[in-house]
């Protein structure tokens, strides 16, 4: 994880604003996010695992199910997973469910970030403030 310092960092947005600002941008919602907090993912690359610009938000006035919520942004980060070759030794089966667990344990969750995608995390972010800072 690579945090970068940024004008949107404890800046308050509407959601819906945030949200349709940042999608017209190329990120999604990220995964683990809940009714107070959550993330804008822009992933960068997927070759041999993943890397993302993530930029954390938490909600100050409402709930993250509602457009109309107040958003507070985050601080930022870089965040890469490599993925693990050959099959995963902790793959098992579900116990209510009798389903499969299909997808391996990342081999590096916090896998180093090639400067290539630094460059480019840092001018989306920068794209991101302007279109958000007007």
């Amino acid at each position: 994880m690579k945090p970068i310092k940024s004008k949107l960092e404890n800046g308050f947005f509407a959601l819906n604003e945030a949200e349709d600002v940042l999608k017209s941008l190329g990120f999604s919602y990220g995964g683990n996010w809940d009714y107070d907090h959550g993330y804008f993912d822009y992933k960068l690359d997927d070759e041999e695992g993943y890397s993302f610009l993530r930029i954390p938000f938490k909600a100050v006035e409402g709930e993250l199910d509602r457009r109309e919520t107040t958003i507070q942004m985050g601080e930022p980060f870089l965040l890469a997973h490599k993925y693990q070759i050959g099959l995963d030794d902790n793959a098992g089966a579900g116990n209510l469910s009798g389903s499969v667990n299909q997808f391996s344990e990342p081999q590096d969750p916090d896998a180093s970030i090639d400067k290539k995608w630094i460059g480019i995390g840092k001018e989306l972010l920068k794209k991101a403030e302007e279109q958000l800072l007007k």
